[in-house]
């Protein structure tokens, strides 16, 4: 346990020093902790796992290592004790219509859909909609929407940025794969440290989808939820992409309704 804990100390760029003053033990203790010569209650091990912001699923695995049972369940979405959960989920999917909404799990697998998401995908290969659905390599896939999207250089560099920005937060093999893999798709064009750099990006990035010849300009916004207890749903997020103009908002309009 003290070795997986020095790590993720370590991971979040605090010092022993740092990491006792801000939880308020001693650095002493915190360095009986690391070394395995103290072992901590289960409490002292939430409660450190609390001040490094370390994911439900890693505060288990730290539990489990100094012999602890689990504090926090994971279940399957299919699940009954997640049926309020999943109806919640399809009421905020449904009510976005016409805009695409979907919903993602912490690897970036879809887990639900409404059905302006699935009329962007028409015409997608068979063989990229095969679940499990990753939607990041759904969207920088050269077969996928890649090539529908006209501001792809921008796009990339803002799906990778925020990738990147999740495997610093939970330290996660398989996403850090995953970026591998976006990353040998395509390599990025000589225009995308100027297009990362533009006016108002750092608030909000469009996506410039061309369906049918029209140019769809849609914001992307995430919600998660705010104080879960159930691995499951810590790490799922909803997605939903709002027209950034009104002719964006009538062609959806136009489409949902055909």
């Amino acid at each position: 346990m003290g070795d997986l804990l020095r790590e993720w100390r370590r991971h979040r760029r605090l010092s022993q020093l740092e990491l006792a003053a801000e939880a308020e033990i001693s650095t002493r203790h915190l360095s009986f902790v690391e070394s395995g010569r103290s072992q901590p209650s289960r409490d002292m091990i939430l409660h450190l796992a609390e001040y490094l912001d370390i994911p439900l699923r890693e505060r288990n695995a730290l539990l489990i290592a100094a012999g602890f049972a689990p504090a926090f369940r994971e279940r399957p979405m299919e699940d009954p004790a997640l049926d309020a959960a999943r109806h919640m989920i399809d009421l905020l999917l449904k009510g976005l219509e016409p805009y695409p909404a979907l919903a993602i799990d912490r690897h970036w697998h879809l887990v639900a859909c409404n059905q302006a998401t699935l009329r962007l995908m028409a015409g997608v290969p068979e063989a990229l909609l095969k679940p499990p659905i990753n939607v990041l390599r759904l969207s920088l896939h050269p077969a996928g929407l890649a090539p529908r999207i006209r501001n792809l250089a921008l796009w990339r560099a803002h799906l990778l940025d925020r990738l990147r920005r999740q495997i610093d937060t939970s330290h996660d093999p398989q996403l850090i794969e995953l970026l591998r893999e976006l990353q040998a798709l395509s390599s990025p064009g000589p225009e995308d440290a100027h297009l990362a750099e533009g006016p108002g990006t750092a608030i909000a990035v469009p996506m410039l989808l061309d369906i049918d010849g029209t140019v769809l300009s849609m914001i992307s916004t995430t919600t998660v939820f705010g104080t879960p207890v159930d691995i499951t749903l810590a790490e799922l997020a909803l997605e939903a992409f709002v027209p950034a103009d009104e002719a964006t908002a009538q062609k959806l309009r136009e489409m949902a309704q055909s």
